[in-house]
């Protein structure tokens, strides 16, 4: 396989790893708004120290 080839098989990969965590979040918190299941889904994938650094308002997110 050539290096383009691995490339594109680790994209769609993550790609597909990606589309499934944020299917899992809008299945769990069907009444988010876009943008709130966009930072649980950075929260899930960078981890919430690094989501709050890059996105502040996902300080928010998850805290009741």
């Amino acid at each position: 396989m050539s290096p383009a080839q691995k490339a594109a098989v680790i994209s769609g990969l993550t790609g597909a790893a990606y589309a499934m965590t944020a299917a899992g979040v809008r299945q769990r918190h069907p009444g988010s708004s876009p943008r709130e299941q966009f930072l649980r889904v950075a929260i899930i994938t960078l981890g919430r120290d690094l989501a709050i650094l890059a996105y502040p308002d996902a300080a928010g997110v998850g805290r009741a």
